[in-house]
């Protein structure tokens, strides 16, 4: 009986690569803008602001606070530098960044074999050698973007307050002036009936009906 044609099994795939541990462009990248950053660091905590913490001894001893500086920065940056490279070798840092730039590195050959993708004569920046304003620019614009959304319709609420706030301050002030009148109306009229009681006095008509009245009631002595 002749035998069934089976078709060939699947070559398995390669294995990758193994992972270079030599730092690339990328991990050397990393550790010089965290260098160049901690640096910047402990230059903030010169001696001129550190003595003015300890202004005695800045003044009785200065070689020796100055000496006492030096080794607290130099433990600081001592200390900041291991943990770095602790953190580096326990999340295999270093290996990352290197395959990273081994899977761009295949996508953008791979690209270039199927004539897709960037034009002619085009040729990309490498984020590793962008300025690190660039880069934490890029990282940082979108979040600006949300927070400058929040902050504008926080700001149309609080002028749309503030408006209702002066329209209720004209509308107080509208009731006030109206209050006011009235009392001056008010007073004009007292001033108007003093003014008529004062004339009325003066002829002594009332005088006389007040002596005609205690007349009558017996109460003139």
């Amino acid at each position: 009986m002749p035998s069934a044609n089976h078709p060939p099994s699947p070559s398995p795939p390669p294995n990758p690569p193994p992972i270079a541990t030599t730092p690339g462009p990328l991990a050397t990248r990393l550790s010089e803008l965290y260098a160049l950053s901690l640096s910047q660091v402990i230059r903030t905590c010169s001696y001129s602001n550190f003595s003015t913490c300890f202004p005695t001894p800045a003044t009785n001893t200065p070689e020796v606070l100055r000496s006492v500086w030096a080794q607290v920065t130099g433990r600081i940056e001592e200390r900041a530098k291991a943990e770095f490279e602790s953190i580096c070798e326990e999340r295999d840092v270093v290996g990352g960044l290197n395959e990273l730039e081994r899977l761009v590195a295949e996508a953008r050959a791979r690209r270039a074999r199927e004539g897709g993708g960037e034009g002619k004569g085009q040729s990309r920046i490498p984020p590793h050698s962008l300025p690190p304003e660039t880069l934490y620019l890029a990282h940082l614009t979108p979040y600006l973007n949300v927070a400058q959304r929040e902050l504008e319709g926080k700001l149309v609420d609080t002028r749309t307050k503030n408006e209702e706030l002066v329209k209720g301050i004209e509308a107080g002030r509208g009731e006030v002036e109206r209050l006011v009148e009235g009392l001056e109306r008010v007073i004009a009229d007292l001033e108007g009936a003093n003014e008529l009681m004062g004339q009325v006095i003066d002829d002594g008509e009332l005088g006389k009906e007040v002596m005609e009245v205690e007349r009558e009631s017996g109460l003139e002595l």
